[in-house]
């Protein structure tokens, strides 16, 4: 008998990690909580209605399916505290503790460890009123950032390059609670994406994210329009940098603070001149980066997981398909402000090839057919010998499916075709 795994989320993330974990040789069944549509198609997968934010409901279903390992995909359920409920019942689980995922779950906190372990990262300052923040900010030079400090999936952030931008997020944000104020740094973003267990540090390949909504990275920031893997910001040198500069002083500033870590742990960078310096920290896979490197993982997944979440001792490297690897989001009508939902969706069933594979993010099952349920709706990812053909894969599809108000970018890989 094979392995049964849990992953916990509904996204396009937990859709490609589900996936890719069903191609071991090692598991028989994947369980997906909630799961979606593109999850209960998929051989191996199943869906299960459980609330991935409960504690004691994970744990109890776990108990009862006998599940091997435990994946936690989104930020919610590891700020919730699921991963430490799981350690306590004696489950192997993929995923940070709540204490490690304040990482993620507070800016403010991740700014302050940045700080304390000497990680390079933009000047900041932190507020709870109106008054001091409108003060400081108009002595701040512009563009200037603008981040709300607790979870706003992917859009409690502002770039903003007028005051009037700056003085309407400060007030919006601040009514969820309190904000940072950062230095705005020039230069070029890129995903570096790590699994750390106990001062290990086991390095994904490189990739780019696309956070604006419209060509040209124009538009409000979203959680993500589009990705490419390998990124040739983040080459081999620039790579090593970022692993002697960042990744290893932020594991041993996890163990040197007291906070066992076990997950994924992904720097949003900025690489200028300087050389890279920290946006983030989040403490999960990138939605939609996961996409494109699942797409080109080779190492089987949950083999290196199930040592990771045992505290055993990692493999030197990961194995990766030479291709480039790029997804594009197909997002409905209204996102990120007001998203439209509930709109069927066409061309589905004859949308993949044996290059291109489509992740569910946003969806619903409706009276027969596909709906759609968020903003994010799907991730159209493809492989390619290039990043251009990749590219032309992944648009061929995207041109095969839609429904009513669909909007995407269509320069996603912009940055990295113009490297090449």
């Amino acid at each position: 008998m094979g392995a049964k795994v849990l992953v916990l989320g509904g996204g396009g993330r937990e859709h490609a990690i589900a996936w890719k974990l069903a191609q071991s040789e090692q598991v028989e069944t994947v369980y997906c909580a909630p799961g979606n549509p593109g999850t209960a198609g998929e051989e191996k997968l199943f869906n299960l209605k459980l609330n991935p934010n409960n504690p004691q409901a994970v744990v109890a279903e776990a108990h009862v399916l006998d599940i091997q390992l435990v994946v936690i995909g989104p930020e919610a359920p590891l700020v919730a505290g699921v991963g430490d409920a799981l350690r306590r019942a004696g489950i192997p689980v993929f995923g940070p503790d709540q204490a490690g995922a304040m990482l993620e779950g507070s800016k403010a906190h991740a700014k302050a460890f940045m700080m304390r372990h000497g990680l390079p990262t933009a000047r900041y300052e932190r507020f709870t009123d109106t008054a001091h923040a409108l003060e400081y900010l108009h002595g701040h030079p512009l563009p200037v950032v603008v981040k709300a400090d607790g979870l706003a999936a992917g859009k409690g952030v502002v770039v903003a390059s007028t005051m009037q931008e700056a003085e309407t997020a400060v007030r919006q944000f601040l009514q969820w609670g309190p904000i940072i104020i950062e230095e705005f740094l020039e230069g070029e973003e890129a995903s570096f994406i790590a699994i750390i267990v106990e001062g290990q540090v086991l390095p994904l390949a490189g990739s780019q994210d696309h956070k604006r909504l419209l060509d040209d990275d124009r538009g409000p920031n979203t959680g993500g329009m589009g990705a490419y893997s390998p990124a040739p910001v983040l080459d081999m040198a620039m790579s090593e940098r970022v692993l002697r500069e960042i990744m290893r002083p932020a594991a041993q500033g996890l163990m040197a603070d007291g906070t066992p870590y076990c997950g994924f742990l992904y720097a949003g960078l900025i690489i200028g001149r300087d050389g890279p310096k920290l946006l983030e920290f989040n403490c999960r896979l990138g939605d939609p980066e996961t996409q494109p490197l699942m797409m080109r993982l080779r190492s089987d997944l949950y083999a290196v997981l199930l040592l990771a979440a045992l505290g055993e001792r990692l493999p030197p490297e990961l194995e990766w398909d030479e291709r480039s690897a790029l997804c594009v989001v197909m997002a409905a009508e209204g996102y990120p402000e007001h998203p439209r939902t509930g709109d069927a969706i066409a061309g589905l069933t004859a949308a993949e090839t044996d290059t291109v594979k489509v992740f569910h993010a946003g969806t619903k099952s409706v009276d027969g057919h596909v709906a759609t349920a968020g903003g994010r709706v799907l991730g159209v990812t493809a492989l390619g010998d290039s990043l251009a053909i990749a590219q032309h894969r992944a648009y061929a599809v995207v041109a095969k499916i839609h429904w009513s108000g669909v909007q995407f970018r269509r320069d996603i890989g912009h940055l990295g075709l113009r490297r090449d």
